[in-house]
């Protein structure tokens, strides 16, 4: 009897890569890093672990900074490890701008909208929060 492999991040090695995975309209968690950095390495199995939990609920992949053209520009990646949360939807309005009665701004589908970041060493709860936050459920979960 074969074990079933559990799921793991999926590799991105070309920016538009990420509008494939934006097409179903699941969230998008990006761990951006860069090989030696050891941050990262131990991120590693905590992404992982992540993949595997919202399996068919949300796309977890990992984008070499190094390897990738454009993405530290194009995600103004300063350090690793970087992650993101990239959606569909447009970013919600600031209450602010509510006030003074702007427009809902439309959803671009060529433009990446990132949605939620954070930089260095971040919890697998906060890491899950996130994309929970941006419409995923980890498995088990039962939503209404």
């Amino acid at each position: 009897m074969r074990r079933r492999q559990r799921a793991r991040a999926g590799q991105v090695t070309r920016l538009d890569e990420l509008h494939g995975y934006l097409a179903d309209g699941k969230p998008v968690l990006v761990d951006i890093w860069q090989t030696g950095c050891q941050p990262c390495r131990m991120m590693d199995g905590i992404v992982d672990e992540l993949a595997a939990e919202f399996e068919g609920r949300a796309h977890v992949v990992k984008l070499d900074v190094r390897r990738v053209p454009g993405a530290a520009e194009a995600f103004g990646v300063r350090s690793t490890p970087t992650f993101i949360v990239l959606s569909r939807a447009p970013k919600p309005l600031s209450k602010k701008a509510r006030r003074k009665g702007e427009a809902a701004p439309t959803p671009v589908s060529n433009r990446l909208n990132p949605r939620w970041r954070a930089s260095g060493m971040v919890r697998k709860d906060v890491l899950a929060g996130a994309l929970q936050s941006n419409g995923a459920s980890a498995a088990g979960i039962v939503e209404p």
